[in-house]
């Protein structure tokens, strides 16, 4: 199935955001057994550059990487990655670490001489989708890129690169390998938004009924608008009970609050990442005052939007 809606798919990608904050050069030796906690508000990408692995998540499901694949947990899920079943699993930060560059380190689990080496890239990775956040939930597990190699051909190259960068270790090898690490994540979801996202379910609905996106495209372009239910539903084509309804059945919310959350998304995106005065954000988003902003911000996101300035962005141990 095709998505029907490219103006909104055009807003879901423009709106991503995509940068690891840790990553990781594993060389292993069978048996090995290495485990990724669950990163809540992050991904995690392995790209794996020679020998294979096993890949299992806490759900329980498992798959075979060899030499070339990557994927991406865009939910942060738990999992481990083992030379076989019947490994020991050895949590990620209990191996002693070699800072390569600002960003990279690399990590050696105990080898064995007799074992074929199993070169794996791993980063940890800020994911946002803006406004549309709802939608990461609505992604499967585990995103293999495998599942795009016929319809986006433009990985290819990016994999052999990092196949090349990960075995010549020539200088700057570690920060080209992060960067390739962000663009070939970025292009797994958009290829399987692009591809009509799969079976899933939910708030994806929202992408592929051309009503329901012409009204959340237009929220997304003048989220400063008081919309009420009556112009969405015109913007839809419908009548206002009718939109109401088909809203509710798609994301779960109605309009009223999918609208204030993604104001709060984007006041987020704005004062963190683009560094925009928060008075600014506040009358761009649509608010009478700094002070109703800020009521509004703490209680959907449940801290004062000054706390944004004051955070830490030092990456947790994953």
């Amino acid at each position: 199935m095709t998505v029907q809606s490219p103006d909104l798919i055009s807003e879901l990608l423009r709106g991503m955001r995509l940068s690891g904050v840790k990553y990781r050069r594993i060389q292993a030796s069978a048996p090995f057994g290495v485990a990724f906690h669950q990163a809540p508000g992050r991904a995690q990408f392995h790209f794996v550059s020679h020998g294979s692995a096993l890949l299992r998540m806490e759900s329980g499901a498992t798959f075979e990487l060899s030499g070339g694949d990557a994927l991406f947990i865009p939910g942060g899920n738990s999992h481990a990655l083992l030379s076989d079943e019947q490994a020991t699993i050895t949590p990620i930060n209990a191996f002693p670490s070699e800072p390569i560059c600002s960003s990279v380190c690399a990590i050696t689990c105990e080898p064995c001489p007799e074992s074929e080496n199993t070169l794996i890239f791993s980063g940890c990775m800020d994911f946002e989708l803006g406004g549309m956040q709802p939608l990461i939930k609505a992604m499967p597990e585990v995103m293999m890129v495998s599942r795009l190699m016929s319809t986006w051909p433009e990985i290819h190259p990016l994999l052999a690169a990092m196949e090349r960068e990960s075995a010549a270790r020539q200088a700057g090898y570690a920060g080209i390998l992060a960067r390739l690490a962000d663009v070939v994540a970025a292009l797994i979801v958009r290829g399987w938004v692009e591809g009509g996202c799969g079976k899933a379910t939910g708030w994806v609905q929202v992408l592929r009924d051309p009503r329901l996106s012409r009204a959340i495209y237009a929220m997304h372009q003048q989220p400063g608008l008081n919309w009420s239910v009556a112009d969405l539903a015109k913007e839809a084509g419908t009548s206002r009970s009718v939109f109401a309804e088909r809203f509710l059945a798609a994301t779960g919310t109605t309009p009223a609050k999918y609208l204030s959350e993604l104001r709060m998304r984007l006041a987020i995106q704005y004062i963190r990442h683009e560094n925009q005065p928060i008075e600014t954000v506040a009358l761009r988003l649509g608010y009478g005052s700094l002070a109703a902003f800020s009521r509004a911000f703490k209680r959907i996101i449940g801290h004062a939007p000054g706390t944004l300035r004051e955070a830490s962005q030092t990456a947790e141990e994953v």
